[in-house]
């Protein structure tokens, strides 16, 4: 029996690796826009994605306990996906700068196909003014690796110059709520206690 994580996301990985969680990789391979259709909360939106990625997986893998994860950004009401190219990344920073942001991130457990487990938590994250020429520069370093990351920056990187305040856990804005995660492994059996 392995543990499988159901994201490339490279600090996904990173931070399972760096809490000493062995697992495997894996691409969930699911249609993200389909599973969003006629949805609006944010809440909703995080769980059912992570749900169905680890569920994904957990169907070819049953045998096998999936770790599924999924982040949701908005803003003024709105919701954001990853940006489609840089363009539309200086875009959303536009729209961000001297807002609030609502980051939402769920995490899933699936076993034998089934959810066994699910937890969403929120963060509030206030964006700062941000000028045009720091927009430039700022996507002038974190560019392309932002272009992964549903909020336009990496918290880890230069993302952290773009907020002015931020509250909720480190690891839900990095993307996964990891110590509910470990909590919820440990009562698996699947990490010592």
């Amino acid at each position: 029996m392995a543990l499988i994580l159901a994201s490339t996301s490279p600090i996904r990985q990173q931070m399972l690796r760096a809490a000493g969680v062995a697992f495997e990789p894996m691409n969930a391979d699911v249609d993200e826009n389909q599973l969003k259709a006629g949805l609006d909360d944010p809440v909703e939106i995080a769980g059912q994605l992570a749900e169905a990625k680890a569920i994904a997986v957990s169907t070819r893998f049953p045998e096998d306990w999936v770790i599924g994860s999924d982040s949701v950004v908005s803003v003024d009401g709105r919701l954001f996906d990853k940006p489609r190219d840089r363009q539309q990344a200086a875009e959303h920073l536009r729209f961000f700068s001297g807002k609030p942001m609502r980051l939402t991130s769920a995490v899933a457990l699936a076993h034998a196909g089934n959810t066994a487990w699910t937890h969403v938590e929120t963060a509030s994250l206030v964006v700062r003014p941000l000028g045009k020429e720091f927009i430039e520069t700022y996507l002038n370093a974190e560019w392309p690796e932002v272009g992964y990351c549903v909020g336009v920056f990496r918290m880890e990187g230069r993302g952290v110059q773009l907020f002015e305040r931020i509250e909720g856990d480190h690891f839900t804005i990095l993307g996964l709520p990891l110590l509910a995660l470990l909590g919820a492994l440990r009562e698996r059996g699947l990490l010592a206690s």
